[in-house]
Formats: C-alpha cells, sequence, structure tokens
C-alpha cells in the first residue's frame, strides 16, 4: 500500500514538473496551454464559420462546436506526442536511477490532462458566452468521453514509448498521421454534409467518434446509440489491455538502447 502512495507522489511530482518547465522561461507563461488552440479555433473559425452556417448545413452553434473539437483533439494530439517521447525525455532518469517506466509514461500523459484541464475553462466560457447551456447528460457524455480520451492516449504511450526509444522516425510518422487523422474527422466541418457511406467509414476512427457525438451531444441534444457507445468501450479496453501487454515485452531493453 505505501509502495502504491510513493507511486502516486511520483507521478504527480513528474507530472507538475513537465508542465512547469514546458511554460518556463515563456513570456505568457501557462497562458499558453490556452492560447495556442484558441488561435487555432479563431483563425478555422474565421475561414469556415460562414460555409458551415445554419443557412447552409443545418448546423446551428457551428462556433461552439468547433471549439470543442478542437480541444479535444489538441488534447489527443499533445498527450500521444507526450506520451511516445516520454521515456527519451527522461533519458537520464531511465538510466541513472531505477523509477518504474511505466511512472514516466503516466505522468507525461496527466502533464497533458493538466493542460486539457486549463482548455475546459475556455470551453465553458465559450458556452456561456453564446448563452446557451448544454443538458445534463450532454455535459456527462462530454466527460465520459474525455476519460475514453485519455485512455486512448495512455494506450497509445505504453505501445510506442518503448518503440520511439529505438525507432526515432515514429515522432516524424506520428506527426503526419496526426494531421490526417485531423481532416479525417468532422472537427472543422458537420458529418452529416458527407453521403452516409463515408459517415460510417470516418467514424470507425475513434477520435472521428468522440468528436462528432460530442458535438452532437452537446449542440443539438443528439446522442449516440446504447450499442455504439458499449461496442466502442470494449474496444477501447481491449485496445488498452493489449497496449500493457505489448509495454511489459517491449520494457526490458529500453535503459539499453538510451
Amino acid at each position: 500500500m505505501k509502495q502504491h502512495e510513493n507511486y502516486k507522489e511520483l507521478i504527480w511530482i513528474l507530472a507538475k514538473t513537465d508542465f512547469k518547465l514546458r511554460y518556463h522561461g515563456s513570456t505568457l507563461g501557462y497562458i499558453w496551454a490556452v492560447l495556442k488552440p484558441l488561435l487555432m479555433f479563431l483563425v478555422l473559425n474565421f475561414v469556415f464559420s460562414a460555409m458551415f452556417n445554419p443557412k447552409n448545413t443545418g448546423t446551428e452553434y457551428y462556433s461552439l462546436q468547433l471549439i470543442t473539437a478542437i480541444m479535444l483533439f489538441n488534447f489527443f494530439s499533445e498527450g500521444t506526442m507526450a506520451g511516445m517521447s516520454s521515456l527519451l525525455t527522461k533519458a537520464q532518469l531511465v538510466t541513472k536511477i531505477y523509477v518504474p517506466r511505466w511512472t514516466i509514461i503516466l505522468a507525461s500523459t496527466i502533464n497533458a490532462v493538466l493542460v486539457y484541464l486549463m482548455n475546459l475553462v475556455v470551453i465553458v466560457g465559450f458556452f456561456i458566452w453564446q448563452g446557451y447551456l448544454p443538458s445534463i447528460g450532454a455535459i456527462l457524455l462530454f466527460l465520459f468521453f474525455s476519460i475514453l480520451t485519455y485512455i486512448i492516449i495512455l494506450s497509445f504511450a505504453l505501445f510506442t514509448a518503448p518503440i520511439y526509444v529505438k525507432f526515432r522516425d515514429l515522432a516524424m510518422i506520428w506527426e503526419v498521421l496526426i494531421t490526417i487523422i485531423f481532416y479525417a474527422s468532422p472537427i472543422i466541418y458537420p458529418l452529416s454534409i458527407l453521403p452516409a457511406y463515408i459517415q460510417q467509414t470516418i467514424l470507425i476512427n475513434p477520435m472521428a467518434f468522440i468528436i462528432h457525438f460530442t458535438k452532437e451531444a452537446l449542440t443539438t441534444n443528439h446522442f449516440p446509440d446504447l450499442w455504439q457507445i458499449t461496442v466502442f468501450v470494449l474496444i477501447l479496453l481491449i485496445v488498452f489491455i493489449l497496449s500493457i501487454f505489448s509495454y511489459r515485452k517491449l520494457i526490458t531493453n529500453v535503459a539499453e538502447e538510451l
């Protein structure tokens, strides 16, 4: 029990340290955690709000949908990148002293959670500014999907962090894939504008599924079917379990590879 408490403390210290160091020395400091996705939202909203307005697509509250989608995707993008590179960026910690490797990976993903929590304040602010209050069910679904997004991040990190130590090109590959996933997800466009068969294909992408139904729930009170959520959660749990097995198999020689 005491060992578990020590691990919790270690993870929290590593996460806080990463969070502080990330913005250390910058003039705006922690504001950058919010400013980066906010600037992206302002640009995309300016460009696409006229194109995807209710008159053209029947999409209400496009700005609210866009800010929510961007913050969710930014959480996914930042979390996966940080988790993948966690062991390499903490190479001295891995090679000099014994620290359970998984604590380093977990701490890096929690750092992304801290940034996301700051971004949630922006989302709430936009909903208040628009004078729109989502239903309790929609808010709960949004929080549930945020947790599922974290499970995706952690699964990805457990699988890729040991591989990245040996295969450094993985970061470049993932940056390209992140861009593809961004445009393959209904972030800047409503899914409804696409043909039905393409919609089903896009929803295979887990982030597209989360983003689409989060937007729908928060702004139109439209929810996915229970069977859709059940299948989605089961798949994520299977992937998470597989990532743990993969981590245990790949982590053994990490220190020698650094």
